[in-house]
């Protein structure tokens, strides 16, 4: 049972990449099918991930209150029903729609996931390397996805519509394996005023600063990637640039995987994943100006490539770290907080890239996202140093 407890955990975080990675994934065919404008994309996202924003609020304290087995199903069955209602939609009015229950099932897979590895994994005695192997299964999340879709799209010729049924089957498969498995009982005496107290700890507030300024990478990234590359290809004369576009956009997934596999290799990861994060935001940095600077695909996939391994462990070391330095009965309500100002980032930031890149490129708009790139490198030098005796 214990096995089978891992596995959905590992599959609620292969499912979280999914909800982040599929506007991007399926972005130019989207706009096409509802005749809608990058910021109108831009829109869509900015609805998905505001609904994350809200949710994670509640979802996080109700996981430590009622335990994993409620959110895992109500996750899986809204994830899978959103993919649906995706596929179906006709106007930018029922994608929007689908976002915002997508936005609901996407944080509870989110904390499932993100607070069950901790304690499922390495026995829980070290959050920040079980973080960084369970998120690798998010690069996974993020590899998938594309592929699949450039599969169904560009080779068998079939509509975006066919990958989003695809997906929502998928969700189902993990429904079914969260029914059956055991959870780990939830703690005894946990009081949501305890959850607000911990959500205005130094530390937990220092990690969501980071976080914000973080998923405002990720985002944008996985939102924007595959647009700035057919640019590029397209202006280099290249045959067929969706296509290869989203390959690309798979190998900042297949970066992100195995940087984040990487890193779980590390033992005692938890002590030194501070100074980590730190040295990752600053090659974060140097990735995203060399996408802008890029004259050429070539040059802009290895931006994209170093964008991803540079990304890999800095949201679950995180996450990791600032668990170290808490009860694990408090984690869901940790994380809700600082997933959710994170998600403000992942909200606000891809927005504002759309709306620049309308008249304009997508490479030009992200000097934005090389800003936030700069601020996370500033407020990473604080995370070390708040929080360093176990709270609780």
């Amino acid at each position: 049972m214990k096995k089978t407890t891992a596995i959905v955990a590992l599959m609620a975080v292969f499912g979280l990449a999914i909800c982040f990675i599929i506007l991007g994934s399926i972005s130019s065919e989207l706009m096409v099918a509802l005749g809608i404008n990058e910021a109108q994309l831009g829109t869509l996202v900015m609805v998905a991930f505001l609904t994350m924003c809200i949710v994670q609020l509640f979802i996080g304290p109700m996981v430590d209150k009622y335990g994993y087995k409620p959110m895992a199903i109500f996750g899986y069955i809204t994830t899978s029903l959103s993919m649906l209602l995706l596929a179906t939609a006709s106007s930018f009015t029922g994608a929007l729609i689908a976002c915002i229950v997508m936005g609901f099932g996407a944080m509870a897979c989110n904390t499932v996931g993100n607070t069950l590895i901790p304690v499922v994994l390495f026995e829980g005695k070290d959050p920040a390397r079980a973080s960084n192997f369970g998120n690798g299964f998010f690069g996974l999340g993020y590899v998938t996805a594309p592929l699949l879709i450039v599969l169904i799209i560009e080779t068998m010729g079939l509509s975006y519509k066919i990958a989003l049924i695809v997906l929502f089957a998928i969700f189902l498969i993990f429904l079914i394996v969260s029914l059956i498995a055991k959870f780990p009982e939830v703690q005894v005496g946990f009081t949501f005023a305890k959850a607000s107290q911990v959500a205005i700890k130094p530390a937990v507030l220092i990690a969501a600063l980071a976080l914000f300024c973080y998923m405002a990478l990720e985002i944008s990234m996985g939102t924007w990637v595959k647009s700035l590359m057919q640019e590029l290809y397209a202006a280099s004369g290249t045959i067929d640039p969706a296509a290869k576009a989203g390959l690309v956009l798979s190998l900042f997934g297949v970066a992100l995987m195995i940087g984040r596999f990487l890193v779980s290799g590390v033992k005692n990861l938890t002590a030194m994943g501070s100074k980590l994060v730190t040295y990752s935001s600053l090659l974060a940095l140097a990735a995203i100006l060399l996408m802008i600077i890029a004259k050429t695909p070539g040059l802009a996939i290895l931006a994209v490539l170093l964008a991803g391994l540079a990304f890999a462990p800095i949201f679950p070391t995180l996450v990791g770290v600032t668990f170290a330095k808490f009860d694990p009965g408090l984690y869901g309500s940790i994380l809700g907080v600082m997933f959710s100002i994170g998600l403000l980032g992942g909200t606000l930031i891809p927005k504002f890239v759309g709306n620049l890149s309308v008249g304009s490129t997508v490479q030009q708009s992200l000097l934005i996202p090389a800003i936030m790139a700069a601020i996370l490198l500033v407020v990473s030098l604080f995370v070390g140093r708040v929080g360093k005796s176990k709270e609780s």
